[in-house]
């Protein structure tokens, strides 16, 4: 079975971004989709319409050989990504002529429904405390067990220049207390620094924190400098997750080798696509690491996603973008499903879901 045509579709969702999607027709006239947002969109389409003259006429199943060929490590985040949409797209072809599941096809399910976060960084308009522990309210109100903030985005390097924890730094600390205290002691909590610390500021930081009983603290402090990264790991009480901005094997076995991290965060979009995905956390499995995907992505990814963590034995939870859009469960067939904070798997062939076209 030979790939005969690729297409990209774009959906407009908010001033954050598009999520854009792939469409692969094989010559039996089969379909199979992947996502690609969130990766410099207009080139990453751009890139995709580059590679067509070398992808028509590949056998789809040729998986393995396709990332060998396509996947150059020293390229930059929009081609990485065009490439790993495409090849979320050939597992849903060979999902659907084999007529199976694309977990089946990794070696079968380790659990039978995947655990959900509720991201509530981009719906969360309102940035005062209340405005935060409102949205945290409403994505509990809606079944999930965990939820995730950014509280931090607005701190600045003349912020950190100072050494202490000055005003917009107590500020997201109150954000982050008062989400705390509206959700309760049981939901667990994930707090987003987006990299804005430095290693001191970010350890007092934490301390302020210790009470709250975080889930984890995610990207203190930027990664170009992973024995710091160490350090901080050391030296806070939370669990440090990191790596959505790596998209190789080597970045994340350097990640890996330092202990500088209890949950990695590799990104199906970005590090090559669904068995990438699983290889890199075979290599978290041999370090005792946890696997949580970097997802605040359309319902694609997050399909593509779920696929590959039903097969994880060291999956802890996944990434969901809440509260962006309405009408998100809508651009899947069957809907998107996420009943009490989960996705359930399903035994429908390959990513298990088709695009529903959505009129502009």
């Amino acid at each position: 079975m030979k790939i005969k045509a690729i297409e990209t579709y774009t959906v407009d969702i908010n001033h954050r971004g598009d999520w854009v999607f792939v469409k692969i027709r094989a010559e039996d006239g089969s379909t199979g989709i992947g996502e690609v947002s969130h990766g410099h969109d207009g080139r990453v389409v751009q890139i995709i319409e580059g590679l067509n003259s070398a992808l028509i006429g590949r056998e789809v199943f040729q998986i393995e050989d396709f990332h060998r060929r396509f996947y150059n490590e020293g390229e930059g985040r929009p081609y990485h990504t065009a490439v790993s949409g495409i090849e979320h797209a050939l597992w849903d072809l060979v999902g659907k002529a084999l007529n199976a599941p694309i977990y089946q096809l990794l070696g079968g399910k380790c659990q039978e429904k995947i655990r959900l976060y509720a991201n509530i960084n981009r719906a969360t308009v309102d940035r005062t405390p209340e405005g935060f522990a409102q949205n945290a309210q409403k994505a509990v109100e809606e079944g999930f067990t965990a939820v995730k903030c950014a509280p931090f985005d607005d701190v600045s390097t003349r912020d950190i220049s100072q050494g202490t924890l000055g005003p917009a730094i107590r500020t997201g600390i109150e954000r982050i207390r008062r989400i705390r205290e509206t959700i309760g002691p049981d939901i667990d909590l994930m707090v987003d620094c987006h990299s804005r610390f430095n290693p001191g500021l970010i350890v007092q930081t934490a301390k302020a924190l210790d009470d709250l009983d975080l889930f984890w603290l995610e990207d203190p402090i930027p990664m170009i400098n992973l024995e710091a990264l160490s350090y901080v790991n050391q030296s806070t009480s939370m669990p440090i997750a990191t790596g959505e901005q790596l998209r190789t094997k080597s970045a994340f076995q350097r990640l890996l080798e330092k202990r500088a991290a209890d949950y990695i965060l590799p990104d199906v979009k970005h590090v090559g696509g669904i068995l990438e995905l699983k290889k890199i956390a075979a290599m978290a499995e041999a370090a005792d690491v946890m696997m949580t995907p970097h997802n605040p992505s359309g319902p694609v990814a997050t399909a593509a996603s779920v696929q590959c963590m039903a097969t994880v034995p060291n999956f802890a939870i996944l990434e969901f973008a809440w509260g962006e859009v309405e009408w998100r469960a809508e651009l899947l067939n069957p809907p998107e499903g996420v009943v009490a904070g989960y996705i359930e798997l399903s035994d429908r062939p390959g990513l298990g879901v088709d695009l529903v076209m959505r009129e502009a």
